[in-house]
């Protein structure tokens, strides 16, 4: 059983136990979340296709904790005439587990 659901603008293929790196969210670790805007709902044969979303379709997780991404590097540049720009940028997240999916 799978689910792709609507997290905070993006949406994720989630399966129970699974565990998925989200936006980050105003909740605690160790808190449990549900995500009501479930888009697709697949139980191994019968597939359910919201529109926009699947009717009384919930995601309940936990999480797990809060981080930062690797960092990437932001490089500007403008030939033969001595501008340079470089920054560094870590996305921070929050890291959940899947613990059931309600249809």
């Amino acid at each position: 059983m799978y689910a792709i659901v609507n997290i905070q603008g993006h949406q994720f293929r989630v399966e129970p136990e699974s565990t998925l790196k989200v936006p980050l969210m105003d909740a605690e670790p160790g808190s449990i979340v549900v995500f009501d805007q479930m888009l697709m709902l697949s139980d191994g044969e019968l597939v359910s296709v919201g529109q926009p979303h699947v009717t009384g379709g919930s995601v309940t997780a936990e999480i797990l904790g809060h981080g930062l991404d690797k960092k990437i590097r932001v490089f500007k540049k403008k030939r033969r005439k001595n501008y340079r720009r470089n920054k560094g940028h870590r996305q921070p997240f929050t890291e959940i587990v899947i613990k059931s999916i309600t249809a």
